[in-house]
């Protein structure tokens, strides 16, 4: 039986000490309360996507920000508040001037308060959200599972050490993820997500002149591409320029960004790096050959980052706000 069907089953039963934290979430928790949550949420990305091409990418990311620190909680959105003595992840260094959407998961909260007051939490509007914006770029579906809840603190400096960074190198990455309870076929599927969205020049332009201090570019750069990124990224142009993380289908969910990594075209340090090891470049080319084998495990290893310490029952709340506390 192979992984991915024993995965399932082990949702679906709630039977396996792996996905214990899958007992309390299930694709029906709103079913009686607030049936059209899916649909909701789909519309309010879709006229998002209207006047802002990349907001997909920059949901699931937050997502994905979210779950790295203190479990998919939505911490990550809770506003500094001095008084219940939160300082924001928002102002940790992966986030600041970086995560981006925020608006978008109000106006997904104001919708479903509308339809459904007090009902869905804020960290399952990120869950379902990413779902959303993967579907609607032409990628796979999937059912949620939910039934978080959403904390009533924010953890800052966990922010500043659990978030994976492009330029740590794969070691640590790999390290970081193994601590939420992830392995390595989540890491390359999980990047796979940067097969959509943008980057900012200040994230990677240090591979285009000066890679770890050489004062030359990043020798594993395509030689036509590293062109291309300079003339996007000038050496003392604009640190906020933003580049496609895809340069071939910049707005579609597919798996080119594996065969961009196979041509030596990855954007971040990161990226590319998943073609250098051994332990990652046999999985880059599996997924790079075959489609639906990539949005398999990509669906795979995000029900597993949505089952990082949710908070269940009875523990956290359902916030009104998704920028504060009730």
């Amino acid at each position: 039986m192979s992984p991915y069907i024993l995965a399932v089953i082990c949702i679906l039963l709630s039977a396996c000490s792996f996905y214990e934290t899958n007992a309390q979430l299930s694709a029906n928790f709103y079913s009686s309360t607030c049936p059209n949550v899916s649909s909701i949420v789909q519309n309010v990305i879709q006229q998002a996507l209207q006047s802002d091409a990349r907001i997909g990418a920059s949901l699931i990311r937050l997502h994905f920000h979210d779950c790295f620190v203190n479990g998919c909680d939505a911490s990550l959105l809770l506003d500094n508040n001095a008084t219940a003595n939160i300082v924001s992840e928002k102002d940790a260094a992966p986030n600041t001037n970086s995560t981006r959407g925020f608006d978008v998961v109000d106006n997904i909260k104001t919708a479903l308060e509308s339809s459904c007051p007090g009902v869905v939490s804020c960290a399952d509007i990120l869950a379902l959200a990413a779902e959303s914006s993967v579907s609607l770029a032409g990628g796979p579906s999937w059912n949620v599972l939910l039934g978080r809840r959403d904390s009533r603190t924010a953890n800052q400096a966990g922010a500043n050490t659990s978030i994976p960074s492009s330029t740590e190198g794969l070691t640590n990455i790999t390290a970081k993820f193994t601590a939420v309870g992830l392995n390595i076929t989540d890491v390359v599927a999980l990047s796979g997500a940067h097969t959509f969205g943008r980057a900012q020049c200040r994230v990677f332009s240090a591979r285009l002149y000066n890679f770890n201090g050489t004062g030359n570019p990043d020798p594993s750069l395509n030689t036509t591409y590293l062109a291309n990124l300079r003339q996007i990224c000038p050496q003392n142009g604009s640190a906020t320029a933003l580049a496609n993380l895809d340069p071939t289908t910049s707005d579609a969910f597919d798996n080119n960004y594996f065969a961009n990594l196979q041509n030596n075209q990855g954007l971040l340090q990161s990226d590319q790096e998943l073609f250098s090891s051994a332990t990652t470049l046999s999985i880059v080319n599996t997924f790079s050959s075959n489609q639906n084998t990539f949005f398999q495990s990509f669906v795979q290893s995000m029900i597993n980052m949505g089952n990082i310490s949710p908070l269940t029952g009875t523990n956290g709340e359902i916030h009104s706000d998704c920028k504060r506390i009730n």
